[in-house]
């Protein structure tokens, strides 16, 4: 099968038509992520021997900016299980694989994601060893599609100054506990805070550890890929690289529906810009990560003016796509993204 293909007949059918009811709405439709499961979507970056679709890198970008063009709240919803499903790949924990890999590649688990817990000024998530597993406590701010994954993919810190990664049940109870959060767009992807208070994990769902240094002082972008059991693959940015195609995939809607214009030759020379810093030079990618965003906003507000004050009901698409833009300001961006976009923005993107 064609991922591509696949995804943007989900875009164009699915998602782009109910867009505007899925963002008005408390909750993503259960249907819609069903539907992208049963297209094989949910095993997009799994091997093949799991039942995944073992896509490349740029094939997973292009199909990620296709699903934002059609539906940016469905996106994130699916879009941290890859996150999880890759550690669960790699994972040299016994019996992980074997047991998690291939319901994750059907879509049948499906996993959320919890980073913000380890990340410079959280209120931060430790881990504690105890018999048979570790204790977490602590909160991860930002945790998405509650209610609509089984696990999260949750980070926090060990010890010894590693991040332990670990599987977490997506259940309440009295020592997990979730408060949802009121987001200007994408606020059917349920978006919480989770709270843990000695909330005991089973040794056999950790998925691995790292250093600190990955994540603190650095850019959690750089985290490394992996396709094997304890291997990491060459190639770094991978959170980088899908938060600007979907800052990418916004504009790209935004551009169909104002009709051919310059803004298409903007939209490819970001988009090859991306693909350049994510394959051959890396240091350029917190640029075009911002000018991806940059781009999304000025394409959004190019689409309102050209519509006139239809745009300000919200049974129009360029309100929503303005509110999807501003979020993708901030959403994955860790410095020096922020910086770079401060300067477009401040100086009109002169140098």
């Amino acid at each position: 099968m064609d991922p591509l293909q696949v995804a943007t007949e989900l875009a164009e059918e699915l998602l782009f038509p109910a867009a505007l009811h899925t963002d008005a709405g408390d909750q993503v439709p259960r249907s819609h992520l069903d539907q992208i499961a049963e297209a094989g979507l949910y095993g997009l970056f799994g091997p093949v021997e799991a039942g995944g679709l073992a896509a490349e890198q740029s094939v997973g970008r292009a199909v990620l900016e296709v699903m934002a063009s059609g539906c940016l709240t469905t996106t994130f919803v699916w879009l941290p299980h890859h996150g999880a499903l890759r550690a669960v790949a790699a994972s040299a924990t016994p019996g992980l694989r074997e047991r998690w890999l291939e319901p994750m590649c059907r879509g049948a688990w499906r996993a959320g994601f919890a980073v913000s817990g380890v990340l410079p000024g959280s209120p931060g998530v430790t881990a504690r060893a105890v018999d048979g597993g570790w204790l977490l406590t602590g909160v991860a701010p930002l945790v998405t599609g509650w209610g609509m994954v089984d696990v999260v993919h949750t980070a926090a810190h060990a010890p010894d100054g590693d991040i332990l990664w670990t599987l977490v049940d997506a259940v309440e109870s009295p020592t997990l506990t979730c408060h949802r959060l009121g987001l200007v767009a994408v606020h059917a992807s349920v978006t919480v805070s989770v709270a843990f208070a000695d909330h005991f994990v089973p040794a056999d769902r950790v998925t691995r550890t790292e250093p600190l240094a990955n994540w603190v002082g650095g850019d959690p972008t750089q985290q490394p890929l992996v396709t094997e059991p304890g291997r990491p693959q060459p190639g770094r940015h991978y959170m980088a690289t899908q938060t600007a195609a979907l800052a990418l995939g916004v504009t790209s809607r935004c551009c169909r529906l104002l009709g051919p214009g310059p803004l298409d030759d903007e939209l490819l020379a970001c988009r090859d810009a991306v693909n350049l810093a994510a394959t051959g030079d890396p240091a350029a990618l917190p640029e075009a990560r911002a000018r991806a965003s940059q781009l999304a906003v000025r394409a959004a507000a190019a689409l309102v003016v050209a519509t006139g004050s239809r745009s300000l009901l919200v049974d129009q698409h360029p309100q929503r796509l303005v509110r999807e833009a501003t979020f993708l300001l901030v959403f994955g961006s860790r410095p020096p993204v922020p910086a770079e976009l401060l300067k477009l923005f401040t100086t009109d993107g002169r140098r």
